[in-house]
């Protein structure tokens, strides 16, 4: 029997038998997309309204990114690091015009980008800086997001990520997010970087006060510390701009993309650098066998191209202020709070309401796929090729399902 002949409580039945269960995804089983829209196996179609945290902002199954990963899976897939390819420098140059920067280390996932990161601004803290070996400081925020992996939720402050999984890497200092003076004041001689997200996605949508990155610019200039943006979620149109940090007018040493850098066909990521920090890496210190492969870089080139030729980014900044404004107008008892940037929105419930997840599932029996997080808040991030009549269309059933009694 295939997937295509089973029933879909069939394949769940098989995903809890054989499956950690490490996720908790809604009750549908998809098997097609298109733009703003995926289809379950029964054929029923959904707005997608989460966008796969972000990863397919150019709308699913794009057709010129899907193109091109035809044209180049049939020339050439991998070659790992140990040679070159004709599709790396290309996409060096594309991208370090696009975003401003002069250096880049291609990687595959997001939390391999953190990790780089990572290592990078610790190796440049002892060889630049001069920190004393093995006393490098990072400072985070509270309720961070930056990936999976034992360094990270080592750092983070979400007791489910981090518990039973320690011993963890020492190194990091946790500060309040939103507040500049708790980053003056936890920095010390051996700070080597400030890494932080410029909307903390997986926190709740969590936007900081207006001027709260051109601060932590000045201060980790004024103490010669390395500022990393975590842009994995809010960079490549989410929210409006290219990248987050530019609502503010910064540029970040360190900037981390990721996610939609793909268009969601592949896993591909990279640490964009506008500083000395990523000379630091010497031939054997670091690599990745995937990251940079000639099939990510063809994939990675058109999506980046698709994302700035089609209006994507503009369109994110004009119909998420009207999806925003949408969702503010909805009257109910059960919000707490309306906010986002962008198409990076998000509607947070009172606690006595009794979390988000149920809103999500009535949604889901409305044509909506969205998800909660942090409980008590749902966030809404469709495609960036979402149009007005199919936000309108999302925003009457929103509010019928708010509203409901």
């Amino acid at each position: 029997m295939t997937a295509g002949t089973m029933h879909p409580d069939d394949l769940l039945g098989i995903e809890d038998e054989l499956g950690a269960h490490n996720y908790k995804p809604l009750n549908v089983v998809l098997t097609r997309g298109e733009g703003v829209y995926v289809w379950d196996v029964d054929g029923n179609r959904y707005l997608d309204c989460l966008a796969a945290y972000s990863a397919v902002n150019q709308g699913h199954c794009h057709p010129k990114i899907y193109q091109t990963m035809i044209d180049q899976a049939k020339r050439l897939t991998l070659t790992s690091r140990a040679f070159h390819n004709d599709q790396l420098a290309p996409f060096y140059q594309e991208v370090c015009k696009l975003t401003n920067s002069s250096k880049v280390l291609p990687m595959n996932s997001g939390a391999e980008a953190v990790e780089s990161a990572v290592k990078c601004v610790r190796k440049w803290g002892y060889e630049v800086k001069g920190v004393p070996d093995g006393e490098a400081e990072i400072i985070v925020c509270q309720n961070n997001f930056h990936g999976r992996t034992l360094a990270i939720v080592g750092f983070s402050t979400d007791p489910i990520a981090r518990r039973h999984f320690g011993p963890f890497p020492p190194g990091f200092k946790v500060i309040p997010f939103g507040d500049a003076a708790a980053l003056e004041a936890a920095i010390t001689p051996n700070t080597v970087a400030f890494l932080v997200e410029p909307i903390q996605g997986e926190g709740g949508v969590i936007i900081p006060p207006d001027g709260y990155l051109r601060a932590v610019r000045e201060i980790c200039t004024r103490h010669n510390v390395t500022l990393v943006m975590d842009e994995i979620q809010t960079g490549l149109g989410r929210t409006g701009k290219l990248l987050a940090e530019e609502h503010e007018g910064v540029e970040a040493d360190l900037t981390l993309v990721g996610k939609a850098l793909s268009g969601g066909f592949y896993p591909v990521s990279a640490v964009l650098s506008t500083s000395e920090v990523l000379g630091v890496l010497q031939p054997g210190e670091h690599g990745s066998t995937f990251g940079g492969n000639p099939l990510a870089c063809a994939i990675a080139r058109t999506a980046l191209k698709v994302l700035v030729e089609e209006g994507m980014i503009d369109n994110a900044a004009t119909l998420g202020a009207y999806f925003l404004d949408g969702l503010r107008g909805i009257r109910s008892n059960k919000i707490r709070d309306v906010r986002g940037r962008g198409l990076m929105l998000a509607v947070e419930f009172h606690p006595e309401v009794g979390g988000a997840r149920q809103f999500c599932e009535t949604l889901k029996g409305e044509g909506i796929l969205c998800k909660e997080t942090h409980e008590d808040t749902i966030r809404f991030a469709p495609p960036l090729v979402i149009t007005r009549d199919q936000v309108d269309w999302a925003l009457e059933r929103i509010q019928r399902v708010l509203t409901r009694a």
